[in-house]
C-alpha cells in the first residue's frame, strides 16, 4: 500500500482564527510570538552585542530595508534591479542638505526619505508601462548613468564625494534609529498588503488586465507603490550617509542592488519578513567568511545555491509552514 505525506493545520491555528483568539492565552501567545521575535531580538539583544557586531547589525538593517523595498515593488509586478538608485539618491540628497545647507540628521533623514522617494518616482514614471525584464533593465542602467554623470560633471564633489558630514551622536543612537525604521517598515508594509489596497496591488501583479477592466488605473497604483519602495530605499541611503559621514559615487554601487535581491530570494518573496530574515543571514555570514579571502565568494555562492535549490519558496515560508501545520503519513488506496 502506498503512503504519502499530508499537511494539516494545527489545532491552535484553527482556534486562533478571528475573534476566537481572545478565548485563551495560548491562542493569543500563538499569534503574538511571530511578531514579538523581531521586536525583542532587535531592540533587546542587539544593543548587548559588541561594538563590531552592532556595526554589522546596522549594515544588515540597511540591506534589509533595501530588500523589503524590492519586495514591495515586486508585489505590484515591478521587477527592480536598481535598489542602488534609491540608495544613491537618498545618500546624495541627505549629504547635500547637510554639506551645503548645514541641516542636522534629524531634518535630512525625513527630507531625503520623502524628497528622494518623489524624485525616484518622477525618474521612473515614464517607464512604469514596461513589464518584467524591460523595467528591470531600466532600473539597472539609471544608477550607472547617474554615477557616470557625477564623475563627468564633477558635481556634488565628483569622484571624491561629500566628506565630513554630521554623524549620529553615538552608535547606540544610530542602532535604535535603524531598528525602529526596520520594524516600522516591516509591520507597515505587511499591514498595507493585508488591506483592500494590498489586494488591488496583488491583483495588478497577478493579472493587470483584469484590474484595468474593473476601471482602476493600474499605473497610478504602481506609482504609489514605487514611491513607497523608493522612500524606504532613500531612507537607507540617507542613514548610511550619516553613518559613514560620506556621500559619493559608491552609493550607486551594484552591491546595493544585488544583495537585496539575494536576501529576498533566500528569505522568500512577497512576505517582507522573508527579505528581513534573508538579510540577517547573508550579511553576517559574509562578514564571518571575510577571513577566507577569495574563498569567501565560493562558500557564499555555494550557500546561495543550496538555499535556492533546497528551499525555493524561501526560509520564511518553510518556517511558517512548520509553525502553522503538521505533517503525517496517510495511506493512499
Amino acid at each position: 500500500m502506498n503512503r504519502r505525506k499530508e499537511r494539516i493545520d494545527r489545532g491552535v491555528k484553527a482556534r486562533s482564527a478571528d475573534i476566537f483568539a481572545l478565548t485563551s492565552y495560548r491562542e493569543m501567545l500563538y499569534l503574538m510570538i511571530p511578531g514579538a521575535i523581531p521586536v525583542v531580538g532587535l531592540l533587546c539583544f542587539a544593543p548587548m552585542l559588541s561594538s563590531y557586531w552592532r556595526e554589522v547589525i546596522i549594515s544588515t538593517a540597511i540591506y534589509a530595508l533595501l530588500a523589503m523595498s524590492w519586495d514591495m515593488l515586486m508585489c505590484a509586478g515591478l521587477l527592480s534591479l536598481g535598489q542602488s538608485l534609491f540608495f544613491g539618491i537618498g545618500s546624495y540628497l541627505a549629504g547635500s542638505l547637510n554639506y551645503y545647507g548645514g541641516l542636522p540628521p534629524v531634518l535630512t533623514l525625513p527630507i531625503a526619505t520623502i524628497g528622494g522617494g518623489l524624485l525616484c518616482t518622477v525618474l521612473l514614471l515614464p517607464v512604469l508601462r514596461l513589464r518584467g525584464i524591460y523595467f528591470a533593465m531600466v532600473t539597472l542602467v539609471v544608477p550607472l548613468m547617474l554615477a557616470r554623470l557625477v564623475e563627468a560633471t564633477r558635481i556634488l564633489g565628483g569622484t571624491e564625494g561629500l566628506t565630513g558630514l554630521t554623524p549620529f551622536p553615538n552608535q547606540l543612537t544610530a542602532l535604535f534609529i535603524i531598528q525602529l525604521a526596520l520594524l516600522a517598515t516591516l509591520f507597515g508594509f505587511r499591514r498595507i498588503m493585508g488591506s483592500d489596497y494590498g489586494l488591488v496591488i496583488k491583483g495588478i501583479s497577478d493579472n493587470d488586465r483584469s484590474v484595468m477592466s474593473a476601471g482602476l488605473n493600474i499605473y497610478w497604483y504602481k506609482a504609489q507603490v514605487l514611491f513607497l519602495g523608493a522612500s524606504v530605499g532613500c531612507f537607507a541611503g540617507a542613514f548610511g550617509t550619516h553613518m559613514d559621514m560620506f556621500a559619493g559615487m559608491p552609493g550607486f554601487a551594484l552591491d546595493y542592488s544585488i544583495m537585496p535581491v539575494a536576501a529576498a530570494v533566500v528569505g522568500g518573496t512577497g512576505t517582507f519578513a522573508g527579505p528581513l530574515i534573508g538579510a540577517f543571514i547573508l550579511v553576517p555570514m559574509s562578514e564571518m567568511l571575510r577571513a577566507l579571502g577569495a574563498l569567501r565568494m565560493v562558500f557564499y555562492g555555494l550557500f546561495l545555491v543550496i538555499f535556492v535549490v533546497g528551499m525555493p519558496e524561501g526560509i520564511f515560508a518553510f518556517i511558517q509552514r512548520k509553525y502553522q501545520q503538521m505533517e503525517r503519513w496517510v495511506d493512499v488506496s
